[in-house]
């Protein structure tokens, strides 16, 4: 049993049992819609009569003519193993292409290797490390980047799943609507929708769009300063196409709800919104905190998983929904057993007011 955990939000604590994280992932993609059997959702909002639903129930907690917005990236086989020149192991995951045969990338190794080394990484690649920038390196390849990535390279699991990536993860740990790819994370709240239930919420007059930000290795790096404020975020790459845009402003126009699946997706678009007011048709590259005291201008509710202790990601569900009420919605999920992390249940929670 792993010992609890704990994450302070401000002045407050929140503690997960080691007992409930979630190491494998529910079957989501199976056919007739097995999805609601597994996966559960809480539901966060003020005088919510019955809190625990099953996912597929979702369509039901949305009103015809609100939006639910998707983050479209597509997860690549960003991690590579290898050898320094030394003999010394080493592992490598990508944060991003930076040209054909560059790319940034963070290194695992007992001694950091110095600007001018060669890594030998999948028994046969020789990678030259160029550069040190911040806790990245600048590494350049031998051949396209992606298409080493594709032949050689693993699915990038989070840290605390144990087992080694298998063949039903290149598959389990991707949306079904991935398309763009890019990102070194799954957005994992977009795990629990498969084909049927995308389709029940298009017949329930729920309408879907899609941005994409390509998730970054930041995203598992933790919170390791008391001071909120001194915490700084991995940059991340995003686009918002417009008729995503166009279709915020019809749907404000109407009167119906912006939905996020995902904090991904609600950094997104409100990375976007602080910039612009609004979110605008574009590519841009944000490095957004979002805390406690954040105005949130464009999502009103918000699909998210249980996330982990110390994360940048709870901060940005207790900014959003308010510290007291995800600290209860935690508490039912241990007391309901509900699963956690990228893995686990889910919870759709309503915008604090303002």
């Amino acid at each position: 049993m792993l010992a609890a955990l704990a994450v302070r939000v401000g002045h407050r604590h929140i503690h997960v049992g080691g007992d409930w994280l979630a190491r494998e992932i529910a079957e989501q993609h199976a056919p007739h819609g097995l999805l609601g059997i597994l996966i559960q959702i809480a539901v966060l909002r003020a005088g919510a009569a019955r809190p625990d639903r099953r996912f597929f129930e979702l369509p039901q907690l949305l009103a015809p003519g609100d939006l639910l917005v998707f983050n479209d990236t597509r997860v690549i086989k960003a991690r590579l193993k290898g050898e320094k020149a030394s003999g010394g192991r080493v592992e490598v995951l990508i944060e991003r292409a930076l040209s054909e045969h560059e790319a940034l990338a963070q290194v695992r190794a007992s001694k950091p290797p110095r600007a001018g080394s060669v890594l030998r990484l999948a028994d046969s690649i020789e990678v030259r490390v160029l550069a040190r920038e911040g806790e990245f390196y600048r590494l350049r390849f031998p051949e396209d980047v992606h298409q080493l990535l594709e032949r050689h390279g693993s699915v990038p699991l989070p840290p605390y799943i144990s087992h080694a990536p298998r063949t039903e993860d290149e598959r389990r740990y991707q949306t079904v609507y991935a398309r763009s790819a890019g990102a070194v994370a799954a957005p994992t709240a977009g795990l629990h929708f498969d084909e049927p239930l995308l389709a029940a919420l298009a017949e329930r007059g729920v309408e879907s769009a899609y941005v994409t930000l390509h998730v970054g290795a930041g995203t598992f790096q933790p919170v390791r300063v008391k001071d909120l404020a001194k915490h700084r975020m991995h940059g991340e790459r995003y686009a918002i196409p417009q008729a995503t845009a166009a279709a915020i402003g019809e749907t404000r126009k109407r009167g119906g709800s912006i939905v996020a699946v995902g904090t991904t997706t609600l950094r997104c678009l409100e990375a976007s919104a602080a910039a612009h007011g609004a979110p605008v048709a574009g590519a841009a590259e944000t490095d957004l905190f979002i805390t406690p005291g954040f105005e949130f201008r464009v999502v009103d509710r918000l699909v998210t998983n249980f996330h982990l202790p110390k994360s940048t990601l709870l901060v940005l569900v207790s900014a959003f929904a308010g510290i007291e009420r995800v600290r209860r919605a935690y508490r039912h999920a241990i007391d309901a057993r509900y699963r956690f992390y990228s893995y686990g249940d889910a919870m759709l929670v309503d915008k604090i007011p303002a």
